[in-house]
This record gives C-alpha cells, sequence and structure tokens, in this order.
C-alpha cells in the first residue's frame, strides 16, 4: 500500500491548486487526501491566519499540531479513526465549531477546555452513556449540537431522548438538526 500522505505533501498540493501560501489562507481544506492522511503534526502551526481547517475523510487517529492556530474558529475531522477528544486546548479560546462526527470516539474527556464551543457534530460515534454525554455540560457556549447515531441516543425513542438531551444540556438551541423548543418558550 502507498505510504500515507503528510500534512508538508498536503500543504503543498493546496498550494501548487490554489496558488496562495498557506499560512496567509482563512481556509484550508486537506480533506480527501490519496493517500489519506494519517497523522496530524506541528507542520500545521504554520497556519497562522487559518480559520477554518478540514481534515475530513482521512485516516487520522489523533487530535495534535494545532499549536500556533490562534485564529481556528472551525476545525472539520468528520470521517476519521479518532478515538478521544484531545489535543484542543491550545485552540480552546478562538475554536468555535468542531466537527467530529464518523469517527470512533465513546468518551468526551477533553471537551471541557472549550469555553467557546457553539457548535459540535458527534453523530455516529460510540458515546454510550449519560455520564459521558453530561460532560457537554462543561461547554458554556454549546447550542448546536449533532449526535445521532451514537449508541446512547439509539435506545431510546426519540421524544425521550430529545426530552433528555436538552433538560441535561438547557442552553441548547439545536439538537440533532432540529429547533429546540421548550415549553416555557411554547407558552
Amino acid at each position: 500500500m502507498a505510504k500515507a500522505t503528510t500534512i508538508k505533501e498536503a500543504l503543498k498540493r493546496w498550494e501548487e491548486k490554489y496558488k496562495v501560501n498557506p499560512a496567509e489562507a482563512k481556509d484550508v481544506e486537506l480533506q480527501f487526501q490519496w493517500p489519506p492522511i494519517e497523522r496530524m503534526d506541528n507542520t500545521l502551526a504554520t497556519l497562522t491566519a487559518c480559520e477554518f481547517l478540514s481534515l475530513s475523510t482521512n485516516m487520522i487517529d489523533k487530535i495534535y499540531g494545532l499549536n500556533g492556530m490562534k485564529n481556528l474558529r472551525i476545525l472539520s475531522l468528520g470521517r476519521n479513526y479518532i478515538k478521544q477528544i484531545s489535543g484542543l486546548e491550545c485552540v480552546s479560546e478562538t475554536l468555535e465549531e468542531l466537527w467530529l462526527s464518523y469517527n470512533l470516539i465513546e468518551k468526551l474527556k477533553g471537551i471541557n477546555c472549550l469555553k467557546n464551543l457553539r457548535v459540535l457534530y458527534l453523530s455516529n460515534n460510540l458515546v454510550k452513556d449519560w455520564a459521558e454525554f453530561n460532560r457537554l455540560q462543561e461547554c458554556p457556549s454549546l447550542e448546536n449540537l449533532l449526535f445521532i447515531g451514537n449508541p446512547l441516543m439509539e435506545t431510546m425513542e426519540e421524544s425521550l431522548w430529545r426530552a433528555e438531551a436538552t433538560k441535561r444540556l438547557p442552553l441548547l438551541k439545536k439538537l440533532d438538526g432540529e429547533t429546540v423548543l421548550r415549553e416555557e418558550e411554547e407558552q
């Protein structure tokens, strides 16, 4: 099998395609690399102007190398092999959206550092208990959560799931793509 694409190689391809220095770009999309990227590394630190970084649809198993990305607002890592939420402390002040759907995440330890996180796409992962779900309470700005396809909600009727999830996360405005309606708002 071909050797994995490195971040450095992916950035070089990106620069050749768009004729822009990646260090100056606000949006850098490195998804669908062939061969796939298997690991994030410190080369990402060169993306100092980047506000949106997509590394989705690769074979990455660990979040790493985001030091220096002081403007990162949206990080897309969907469709990878990520098992845990870690390595985000260095972007905790700026990160507003984290897209992690279709990964292998069972535990949400590490999410608590993201105080400005508004949007979390976590569908089709492996979260199976309320104790892990409750860690999302440590994200005071969270208002949009995509959680469908996790074992926790798959065992419940949808209306019970929505009621319990919104009770535990009272600031949510959107859950699984639908606006959250609360009783006091309905009256």
